[in-house]
């Protein structure tokens, strides 16, 4: 049976590189007889040629290649294009040596498609191989065919989508004016909500501060007129409980912030918040009774333990408000396994209330700052913002199910902790600081621009035994280590007048005296809590008490 004739005028010539004997002749006479277009070549570098102009397949007598440099071919074979597999057929000796074989196999591997034919080889055997080599190559041309129809089917679609998107413009003028009208409404649509939220503060928090500072403006005013000395307890005591209210309320503002330096710990539920009872009822009315329900097996979770109780009291707080006339609040928590996406386990704490409830339109608004149901002066509107903050700083979730007439339940997802708490999480402060001889407690250098605070802080200062030497800005502390006075510790401020803050200082300070101890101080502490901690100062948040000063001064002068 004659050998089915392939002819294609893309595939170009089957190039026959075999420089022994009658065989390229031989060879290339074969394949035309059969229709196949040839063209011999005499070595590699008339081979290569022929490659770069254009070959369908190349057939290779091994012996052309024995000891030859064929560096060029296998470059020319690595650089096809990602459609071509050039095709190449080599026709082998009977050598079985070694060194043949390990040639051949590099051979092989380096020429990438290639088909063996071993010597004697009959004519029908080698034309039906070189017509497979070319249906493949073939195959290959196709495929570059419609490679250059999908980039042009490309090209086209890109005119396209510019005609198309040419007009599109002024639709899309005429949208993005819309959308500047809409931005514009937007934007004084949340100025009318910023100022509905500044009259709320003022309503709130400014009323509560009033009280505050009634209470302690008033209470020292009367301690002058007073020698009873239980009156002039029950004055101080006074005083003393506006303050913490007043740093309560600061509290709160920084945890709706997100802003405020928690401290986790491993925290036993069932012990930190089963041991509030006597604290709840204090705070709530004797007609609102309170039960526990926990877990026998219960989880630990990784919270500030100080914090999560004031959340649980605000909570408890907002549940006898929602009870005007009595009520039973029920404080529940178990174990939630898998409760996330990610497959985390969590603790949930409810606080349950049979209370008035709240409608969906309260209920949509309730996390929200400053807003509240109750009247002006009786609530800040920042408990639950508090609690939204503080539990989302943590890592956890709130949740909240309430209906009117029904009560109202609102759940803490708080994150397990795979640690064991502390055996005791109440810990009892020793407020009793003894007086030091000036002698034997040094000099301070206080750098504070507030009068008021700075005359206060001296006496605390005095009181601790040292001796203390007030500077009211940055330029004027560094003065004063200028004049060579002798200071033992530098307690500053960070917010301050000037130009320089108190970090500023402190990085200024130790340039020129990096033995000089140096205490640091705010209201807001996380402002630059991180620049402090590069340079491993301490921050007192502010307000502190004498015990909270003895201890941050001692901490600091101990590790100079």
């Amino acid at each position: 049976m004659e050998p089915t004739v392939l002819s294609d005028d893309r595939l170009g010539p089957v190039i026959v590189l075999a420089p022994i004997g009658r065989d390229a002749a031989a060879s290339a006479g074969l394949l035309r007889q059969s229709g196949i277009a040839t063209e011999i070549c005499s070595d590699l570098a008339s081979m290569v040629k022929a490659l770069e102009t254009g070959a369908a397949a190349s057939f290779i007598a091994e012996e052309a290649l024995f000891g030859k440099d064929v560096e060029s071919v296998f470059k020319w074979v690595s650089a096809q294009p990602p459609w071509s597999d050039h095709p190449l057929i080599l026709l082998t000796s009977r050598q079985e040596q070694t060194g043949i074989q390990a040639w051949r196999r590099k051979l092989i591997h380096s020429l990438r498609n290639v088909s063996l034919l071993e010597r004697p080889v009959e004519g029908l055997t080698l034309v039906s191989t070189v017509q497979a080599a070319l249906r493949a190559r073939s195959r290959q041309l196709e495929l570059r065919a419609l490679l250059v129809e999908r980039e042009q089917a490309s090209l086209e679609l890109e005119r396209q989508v510019v005609a198309r998107t040419s007009e599109l413009e002024t639709a899309n003028a005429l949208l993005r004016d819309q959308m500047e009208v809409r931005a514009l409404v937007e934007e004084k649509l949340r100025q009318a909500q910023k100022i509905e939220a500044i009259g709320q503060l003022t309503g709130g928090v400014a009323h509560d501060f009033n009280n505050l500072l009634m209470v302690i403006s008033g209470g020292l005013q009367m301690l002058d007129r007073q020698v009873d000395p239980a009156k002039r307890k029950r004055l101080m005591d006074g005083m003393r409980q506006a303050t913490e209210r007043g740093a309560g309320l600061t509290r709160q503002l920084l945890a709706f912030s997100r802003k405020q330096e928690l401290k986790p710990q491993t925290v036993d539920l069932q012990r930190q918040i089963g041991g509030m009872r006597e604290l709840l009822d204090r705070s709530l009315r004797g007609d609102v009774e309170v039960t526990f329900q926990f877990a026998p097996d219960l989880w630990p979770v990784e919270v500030d333990a100080s914090e999560l109780e004031l959340v649980v009291l605000n909570l408890a707080v907002n549940a006898r408000d929602a009870m005007p006339k009595a009520g039973i609040i029920v404080i529940r928590a178990k174990n939630e396994p898998k409760k996330d996406e990610a497959g985390k386990d969590f603790v949930s704490l409810s606080v349950c209330d049979n209370g008035s409830g709240m409608s969906p339109e309260v209920q949509a608004r309730v996390f929200e700052p400053f807003f509240t149901t109750k009247d002006i002066g009786k609530g800040s509107g920042l408990g639950l913002a508090q609690v939204h903050g503080f539990i989302q700083q943590s890592g956890g979730v709130i949740e909240i199910s309430s209906q009117e007439g029904q009560g109202t339940t609102i759940t803490l997802m708080m994150p397990r902790s795979l640690k064991v708490p502390a055996p005791d999480q109440h810990h009892l402060v020793d407020l009793h600081v003894e007086r030091r001889r000036p002698a034997s407690a040094g000099c301070v250098l206080l750098v504070e621009d507030d009068e008021e605070v700075a005359a206060l802080v001296s006496e605390m200062l005095n009181e601790l035994g040292f001796q203390v030497t007030r500077a009211a800005t940055a330029a004027a502390a560094l003065g004063a280590l200028a004049n060579g006075r002798t200071v033992d510790v530098v307690f500053s401020d960070i917010m301050m007048p000037g130009g320089m803050n108190g970090v500023e200082l402190a990085k200024e300070i130790r340039a020129r005296r990096v033995d000089l101890p140096i205490l640091l101080t705010s209201g807001y502490s996380a402002a630059a809590r991180q620049e402090a901690d590069a340079q491993g100062i301490k921050i007192l948040p502010k307000p502190y008490q004498l015990s909270d000063l003895d201890a941050a001064l001692q901490e600091t002068l101990s590790k100079a």
